[in-house]
């Protein structure tokens, strides 16, 4: 039996969808399929005009030739051997960075909690900095140390942070001061260790999908689908958390261990999205603010949040490649359109207290 659309109800002023089978109901938001469904669009779009533009440049026909399994061996090699591994890491990590943001804010309930303003991208950065001068530049290795420096970096400013309770607001001031002298401890090993290393991690540190090739995107795939599905068994209980932590007990959800079991899955994927593209800036910080506006919801939506920080990412990309002058690392494209927004934020945010 198929899944069939029930008549369109009110919840709380939202226009939903229920889907009903057997005894199981499925509540969607009517503007957030709305929503979702153009951001799929779009991605297809910025997809296909990623994998044709470029010094050998496929018209958009050939492109969906090739992905089809057509296209003569040139065409096939460009676009499936090139391309496709670098537009599919700027739309999966996107989508994992937007994950780690949506989760962070959720926890603090903080617009402005994302896991590069707490310093948890630098802390992934200094862990494969120290892997690469100590160890190996060999992508396990660097996954390895970027998860181990992410994790003791959330560690440390968790415990800093916890006394009589975490506190967004303190979580926040705390994670920018360890962003800080982690920031100062990178750029004094860069200047440390061999002009090689140095040149390669200088690169790396800035958020760059260049040389992006489809064995670290597999890994990181492996490494982030168990944390995916964590999170989709975690998802009712954060729920629970939006309505504050009385309501929450009350319903039977347990917030102290919640959050540390978000936290966690943040970690991860902000880790695992750092090992393979670096610490690229205001993807987690912009993508589930984005999204939540765009529809309208009550909370931040994870699925929205998702297709929301794959376009930033893919979209950044696009515009590092081949609408600026200069080549550019993409992380220096989301910097710049990252500090725009959280200007704005930070503008509605005293406007709103006042």
């Amino acid at each position: 039996m198929t899944a069939a659309p029930d008549t369109r109800t009110v919840d709380v002023g939202y226009e939903r969808i229920v889907l009903r089978r057997g005894g199981l109901a499925l509540p969607l938001r009517t503007r957030s399929l709305v929503v979702a469904a153009c951001f799929v669009v779009v991605l297809l779009l910025l997809g296909i005009a990623s994998l044709g533009l470029g010094t050998y440049p496929l018209p958009p026909d050939a492109v969906v030739s090739v992905l089809l399994g057509g296209g003569d061996a040139l065409d096939r090699t460009v676009v499936l051997d090139w391309r496709l591994p670098r537009t599919l890491a700027a739309i999966v990590l996107g989508a994992f960075l937007a994950f780690a943001g949506a989760l962070f804010q959720t926890v603090t309930r903080n617009p402005l909690a994302s896991p590069d303003i707490l310093g948890l991208s630098n802390g992934a950065f200094t862990g494969m900095l120290l892997t690469v001068v100590f160890l190996s530049a060999s992508w396990p290795l660097m996954t390895a140390g970027a998860i181990v420096g992410g994790l003791v970096t959330a560690i440390v400013i968790w415990g800093l942070a916890h006394r009589g309770g975490v506190q967004g607001f303190r979580l926040i001031v705390i994670g920018i001061g360890i962003a800080a002298i982690l920031a100062s401890a990178n750029t004094w090993m860069l200047l440390e260790v061999e002009l090689e290393t140095a040149m390669f991690a200088s690169a790396w540190g800035t958020g760059s999908l260049n040389g992006v090739t489809g064995a670290p995107l597999a890994g990181a795939v492996a490494c982030g689908l168990p944390l995916l599905v964590a999170l989709v068994v975690l998802t009712p209980r954060l729920r629970q958390l939006d309505l504050g932590d009385d309501v929450a007990t009350a319903t039977g959800a347990r917030p102290a261990p919640m959050r540390t079991a978000a936290l966690l899955i943040a970690v991860g994927l902000v880790s695992i999205a750092t090992a393979v593209v670096g610490p690229v800036a205001f993807v987690a910080l912009a993508a589930p603010q984005v999204a939540r506006r765009l529809a309208r919801t009550p909370y931040l939506s994870l699925t929205l949040s998702s297709l929301v920080g794959a376009f930033l990412l893919l979209a950044s990309d696009l515009v590092a490649q081949h609408v600026l002058p200069v080549t550019l690392p993409v992380g220096v494209v989301t910097v710049s359109v990252g500090g725009i927004y959280l200007v704005v934020t930070l503008i509605q945010e005293i406007r709103r207290r006042a």
